[in-house]
């Protein structure tokens, strides 16, 4: 992605962003200064600034973080965090369960902050009217937002939201190469693709040392830095139009009006934009996704003979309680590789390669 060349265009400087995970600890070496816990009334209530278990803050960071103390500098530095934290089953603790706020709230709060992109780094197979709702009005307060696709796609590929909600950017992680990651989700729902392989990630919530990890999450948080980046240098521009032009720059090699079921319309290149000081991004008022808005989730995917048909969600399903991360996948991701914290400082420069991949069209 060449972050050096795009810093000196655009660091999102100006963008909040906020991450709606298992909150973020606003401590760490990388963080300190750019976590904006006082633009939460809720953030003591809901132990915003609490992680759980370092995945949230490991979001923020490849947002956000500076690199300073040897820490993660994440690819929008410049840019700021407004922290919300809600339940995951890796959240034992009944009395901080009730601190945590439900996925709606937290986009709903979210909505009213002048945060101009929310990350939703979690998903469930499942979707419920409350966070379709709160996903709404979001949109109609003009945020952009960015999630997960799931991280399932092994063992029985299931639909996973907020994704998959209309206006709601699904994200699919891919390698140095532009190929898919084995494990991401795959459907009419994945509009970008996103670097998400062998990135540093907290390994746990003691915040000592860096892990490798791997994950829908990490390619979403990547995206909305991307979206953080052309923002800044073009604030004037709507949540469409900061959109259709990171759809309009995405690496692919395939017709844009014939998007793929793994990586959407390609692998996110802000560079692409940055480096274009008179790109037109189309009509203020043009969703870029609308086609896939009004078609809504179509059946790319199908349940393992395992599986129970119940689990599959169509839009109309009401599903369980979203969780942060889809934690029991997303936990796993995390390789037993420990890298020690002074090692694991560094830039993330995320590249992108060619586009040489099986790929499945969404009219096939």
């Amino acid at each position: 992605m060449k972050a050096d060349e795009m810093w000196k265009v655009s660091t999102g400087k100006g963008v909040k962003v906020a991450v709606i995970d298992s909150g973020v600890n606003p401590d760490t070496p990388s963080l300190k200064g750019q976590v904006l816990a006082d633009e939460v009334p809720q953030a003591v209530a809901y132990g915003a600034t609490k992680d759980y278990t370092g995945h949230g803050t490991t979001m923020a960071e490849l947002i956000a973080g500076t690199g300073a103390g040897d820490g993660l500098k994440g690819l929008a530095p410049g840019a700021k965090i407004v922290p919300y934290r809600i339940a995951a089953d890796d959240l034992k603790d009944k009395t901080e369960r009730k601190k945590t706020a439900t996925s709606a709230q937290a986009i709903r709060a979210a909505a009213d902050t002048d945060a101009k992109i929310i990350n939703m780094s979690f998903g469930s197979p499942g979707g419920n009217p409350e966070e379709e709702a709160a996903v709404k009005y979001a949109q109609s307060k003009g945020k952009l937002m960015f999630a997960g696709v799931g991280n399932d796609a092994e063992r029985k590929s299931l639909i996973g939201y907020p994704a998959a909600y209309p206006f709601v950017v699904g994200i699919a992680a891919s390698d140095e190469n532009g190929k898919a990651g084995e494990f991401s989700e795959h459907g009419n729902y994945v509009d970008l693709a996103s670097p998400g392989l062998n990135v540093p990630s907290w390994c746990d919530e003691t915040f000592r040392s860096y892990c490798t990890g791997r994950g829908t999450s990490h390619a979403t948080a990547i995206a909305s830095a991307s979206a953080a980046l052309v923002w800044s240098a073009h604030p004037d521009w709507t949540a469409n139009q900061v959109l259709a032009s990171l759809i309009d720059t995405a690496g692919r090699d395939w017709a844009k009006d014939d998007p793929s079921t793994y990586l959407g319309y390609g692998l996110i290149r802000p560079r692409k934009v940055l480096e274009n000081s008179s790109f037109n991004p189309g009509a203020a008022g043009t969703d870029p996704l609308a086609k896939e808005n009004a078609v809504g989730v179509t059946g790319d995917t199908s349940p393992s003979p395992s599986a129970s048909t119940s689990s599959q969600p169509s839009k109309s399903t009401s599903g369980g309680q979203t969780s942060a991360a889809a934690s029991s996948s997303e936990s796993s991701d995390n390789s037993t590789m420990w890298v020690a914290l002074g090692a694991a400082a560094a830039v993330l420069v995320v590249g992108g390669g060619a586009f040489a991949v099986i790929r499945s069209r969404r009219g096939a």
